[in-house]
This record gives structure tokens, sequence and C-alpha cells, in this order.
């Protein structure tokens, strides 16, 4: 039987890891005491294994078990349940990592338009720009001219913030046509098909019926957050909408797991097509490393799956574009929010520069 890698950092002494990994593994298959199980095919096949543990030095190890693909059903939400379900309660241990067999490739298929799909939406060849519309409170036509003005400063994506969802102040169905019009307007006098991204939010029905709503008004690109609306109906909706693309907040992700494996890796080959992070030195306490190795998850060579194009954001600001370049390449999206919003009545010359400086001459 396949087997999934699942790869743990867990805390211990040297004479307790080899019994503390062994724990992980039963707790993340069967869940009970192997001894009072008598059936060989769950004792040699369903059954987690221990298939290695490395000292990282200072009390740390990393511990892989191989996990039976079966027990996943191959459904979003399982997965993630058989990846950390219970040992995510337990304080010592953190999922930085899973190596998926082959053939997740195919029942998960990854991004629908991936990071060429993202650049060919808006006509681009190298770095991304994005902002969001804030803030939460706003009424629709407040956010519509906040958006056709910094769409008319020539960016790629305006996302809503994922904190403005479907409230009285701003509906959903009243703020996405307004919003929508008003970018449609200012991309036609720019040339640049800019793109603007509603906040999914609610239940399975209301997501969809949301969807439905942007098709109506030739949106194809949208906000959803993994975590809060759940994997399963992320997957869900990606699945049934292939035309559109999925750009994923990771808000409610600050779990003890890995955000380059959540993000990078988890939330790519359940589709999204671009990965919200907040990147190392704004709001968050994130290090370059991880934020390396999640742009590196999102963007390495993996059969059947599309590049996802990693969104370092949180606190970012014009000064540090060049320095986000360089760290991060071209294959990226540039998401600069509050401190571009701060322009205020210069709002539209603010974004100019904000695209000059990351497409360049």
């Amino acid at each position: 039987m396949n087997r999934i890698q699942a790869v743990y950092r867990v805390h211990s002494d040297a004479n307790s890891i080899a019994a503390r990994a062994r724990g992980i593994a039963v707790e993340q298959s069967v869940e009970m005491p192997t001894g009072p199980i008598g059936d060989a095919y769950v004792l040699d096949e369903i059954v987690g294994r221990v298939e290695d543990v490395k000292d990282l030095g200072s009390g740390a190890y990393e511990v892989r078990i191989g996990l039976a693909a079966d027990t996943t059903g191959f459904e979003a939400g399982q997965l993630a349940n058989m990846l950390f379900g219970n040992t995510s309660l337990q304080s010592d241990a953190e999922l930085v990592d899973a190596v998926f067999p082959a053939e997740f490739a195919q029942i998960f298929g990854g991004p629908n338009q991936g990071m060429a799909g993202l650049r060919a939406r808006v006509k681009a060849k190298g770095a991304l720009t994005a902002t969001a519309l804030k803030p939460q409170g706003s009424p629709p036509a407040v956010l519509a001219k906040l958006a056709q003005d910094i769409a008319l400063g020539g960016i790629d994506y305006i996302k809503d913030d994922h904190g403005i969802a479907d409230q009285s102040y701003s509906p959903f169905a009243e703020r996405v046509p307004a919003v929508a019009e008003a970018v449609a307007k200012a991309a036609a006098q720019t040339g640049i098909p800019t793109r603007y991204l509603p906040s999914l939010n609610g239940n399975l029905d209301a997501m969809r019926k949301q969807i439905a709503l942007c098709r109506k008004h030739g949106l194809d690109t949208v906000l959803a957050t993994p975590m809060l609306a759940g994997l399963s109906q992320f997957h869900t909706l990606k699945k049934e909408n292939p035309d559109f693309a999925f750009v994923a907040h990771p808000s409610f992700g600050g779990l003890a797991m890995a955000p380059s494996f959540l993000f990078g890796k988890l939330f790519r080959l359940l589709g999204a097509d671009a990965a919200i992070f907040p990147n190392h030195g704004g709001r968050f306490g994130y290090t370059p490393e991880e934020c390396r190795r999640l742009a590196r998850f999102a963007l390495e060579d993996w059969p059947c799956v599309k590049p996802c194009i990693p969104v370092p954001a949180g606190g970012m600001s014009l000064d540090r574009i060049p320095e986000m370049l360089d760290f991060f390449g071209r294959d990226v999206m540039l998401l600069i929010g509050g401190s571009l919003l701060s322009a205020k009545d210069k709002i539209t010359g603010e974004t100019a520069r904000f695209c000059a400086a990351v497409r360049g001459p």
C-alpha cells in the first residue's frame, strides 16, 4: 500500500524519543493500543510506521512516519486529519512536511490556473502586484470608489480584505457588482485588465451562490480562506469551478503546523493558485528561512500540479519592494495593503509608483 511520509518536529529527550515516535505513528493511524488488534491487514498496512528519527539538536527531533494513503479516503479534510489530527493537540509536536504518493496529484489536482494562469489573466510576465480593499465597515460605494482609484494606478489584483464578508453595511450581493463595475471602468482606461477578487464566506451553499454572482459580473478570480471555509469545502469549490482561480488567505492557519507546509504545499495540492502568507519583517514572526521554504514548496516542480504563486504580505511597504524581489525573485505577487491605502487621495499615484517599482522600466 502506498504511504504518505509525514514529517514532524518533536521536542523530547533522547531516552523517550523512540517511544514518542511510535506514539505518533499509532495516534495518527489506529488511535488505540496495537495489542488488542488481531487483524493482520490492520497491523501490517494501516498502523503507522516509524521510518526515521533524526536528532536536530537542542532537544528537537525530526520524526518521519509512514501513513497508509488509503486512510485519507482521498478527501481533503480526512487527509488533514490523518496528517495531524490528534497529534495537533499535543504541545510537543509540529507537522513540518509531508511527501505524498504520486497519485495524489491526480486525485486532488492542485491549482486550476497556477502561476502562469494568474499572469495571463492580467497580461503580465514577471512579478505581480496586489492590494486589499479596507477598512471593514465601509459601504459598497466607498469600496467601489477606492477600488477604481487603485485600479487607475495599473495594479494587477485587488482583493477584498478577508474580514469583508456579507455584513449589513456591505452586503456581498451589492458590493461585488459595484466594485466589479468600478474596476472594469478603470481597466478600460489603463489597458491593464485589473482583477477584483471578492472574498468568499459562509457555508458551501452560500459560497456557491457567491461564485455564481461573481461569474454573472464577469469575475473569474476569488479570495478564499481554506481554514475558515474548511479544507473539504475549499477543494470542492475548486473542483466545481475549473475556470476560476483561487487565492488562499492564511487566516486561522496559526496551528502547530509549519506555515511553509500548510500554505505552500497543502493549500497548493488542494487548489490554491496563489497563497498569501505573512512575510518576515512584517507584523508576524515568520523567519526568512520559513518564508523561503514556503516559496520553494509553492513553486517547486511537482508533476501534474501547477505552481502556486507565493504572496508575501502582512505589513509590507513600498520601500521593501527591491528587497522582496531580491529575496523571492520574479515568481511572486507582492501584496501591499495598509501602507498603500495610507496615501488617501493620492492613492492612484502611489499605486502607479508601486507597479512601476515591481515591473521595472
